[in-house]
């Protein structure tokens, strides 16, 4: 099967002016000075997007992520290297993206439609299904500048999803607009992957990619860092550009080969000794997850957990530096569905300042968790988070047997009295 989407090389160059002259004699004063940088928004990106998928693009703001996406959609034209697509593309870029103010709602959907390849024809057949989806109706008529930023996502959204796209291309619009209609929009997602078209999704919410995904890249400072399986993206996603490293550092040892070493910025007392042994060829961090589990306390080495019974979790690490303090011990926990249950941290009795090795043990003494298998994050951040240490995504799982007959996602025992009249 050949990939919807094939990205080769694609490289862009914007150029970012300093001063803008204004006369001929400015710029006859000026002459020969440089008056712009360029900023190299990508850097020899290359992937393929296969048919059928619902792919993720993460990083962090200015890592690219949303001028792949125009080049993806054709708004814009790469500097160097070529983006090859499979069939007709749709896209929400941005907030208000295509809209044009001074129109009103309904040439907006005939502007847009005729835009992503529709005929007149098509679009009055599907005016009423735009129309009902973004549930605009009262307002189709009044000028998009009179639009609340809601009534945007609604109206562009709508018009998206129901030009047939073979290609849906989604920027962070997800997440904006009403609980309602962010269930609606999540619906029609869902509703084109079960008929197998190909959507990529640009999003900061990890759970959000977790959820609705497949596959995804990892993109830093516009150079692709990570292609592949979603929980592995959203793995390096926080290991590496959550971390308050941000830096690898080569080191010197004499003409041997040089090895990277994460530079820990922490403190300096918190600095890593730059004498380790080449071969090892390791990133080595201020404080690491050696392993961490879960097991049933009243059933050892099991981490089969019954309902309303207790759980228990281990998290056993090791320090790197002499000692480190301000430290977060994180489990987040998700049901099958990806969809967070919850998570516990130590983030509100800090531990203070540790050093060496040894363990942290989170204690529940009634689970009221229905069947299922559950799986969980494991992570070492500071207090703010600002700074994520070591990180285990999806590493770890326990199922959970309910004896009770109860259906849903909870057992929650509950005191009933029938009070005759």
């Amino acid at each position: 099967m050949s990939p919807a989407i094939s990205i080769k090389g694609v490289s862009k160059k914007f150029r970012l002016q300093h001063e803008r002259y204004m006369s001929l004699k400015e710029r006859l004063i000026n002459i020969g000075k440089k008056s712009y940088d360029d900023l190299w928004a990508l850097k020899d990106v290359s992937f393929d997007i296969e048919e059928g998928t619902t792919y993720g693009l993460m990083g962090h703001n200015g890592s690219g992520k949303s001028t792949l996406l125009k080049l993806v959609g054709g708004i814009l034209q790469p500097s160097a290297g070529e983006i090859i697509t499979k069939g007709r593309i749709a896209a929400l870029l941005e907030l208000g993206a295509g809209m044009q103010q001074d129109l009103t709602g309904r040439e907006n959907i005939f502007l847009n439609g005729a835009i992503l390849g529709l005929s007149q024809k098509e679009l009055t057949k599907r005016f009423d299904e735009i129309v009902d989806f973004s549930e605009l109706d009262k307002f189709i008529d009044t000028q998009v500048r009179f639009y609340s930023s809601g009534m945007y996502v609604r109206l562009g959204f709508a018009i998206a999803v129901n030009v047939d796209p073979d290609i849906l291309l989604v920027d962070e619009v997800l997440a904006v607009g009403d609980e309602l209609f962010q269930r609606k929009c999540m619906e029609r997602v869902k509703q084109f992957q079960r008929e197998g078209r190909t959507i990529v999704v640009v999003s900061h919410s990890a759970d959000q990619v977790r959820a609705i995904t497949s596959s995804a890249a990892v993109l830093n400072q516009g150079e692709l860092i990570f292609n592949g399986q979603t929980a592995d993206a959203i793995r390096t996603f926080r290991e590496k550009l959550y971390s308050g490293s941000g830096e690898i550092a080569p080191q010197d040892d004499g003409g041997k080969e040089q090895i990277d070493t994460e530079v820990i910025t922490i403190s300096d007392k918190n600095r890593i000794a730059q004498n380790q042994d080449p071969q090892l060829n390791t990133k080595y961090k201020a404080i690491e997850i050696v392993d961490a589990s879960f097991s049933n306390p009243d059933d050892t080495g099991s981490n089969n957990i019954h309902t309303g019974g207790p759980l228990q979790a281990h998290i056993n690490w090791k320090t790197n530096v002499e000692e480190i303090e301000d430290i977060n011990f994180s489990i987040e926990v998700y049901d099958s569905n990806t969809n967070l249950v919850f998570e516990a941290f130590t983030r509100e009795t800090n531990p203070g300042v540790i050093k060496g090795s040894g363990s942290t043990l989170f204690l529940w003494d009634e689970i009221p968790l229905a069947d299922g298998k559950y799986i969980a994050n494991f992570g070492i951040t500071s207090l703010d988070g600002g700074t994520v240490y070591d990180w285990q995504e999806q590493s770890q799982s326990f199922e959970v047997t309910n004896n009770f007959k109860t259906l849903g996602t909870l057992h929650l025992p509950c005191h009933i009295e029938i009070v005759p009249d």
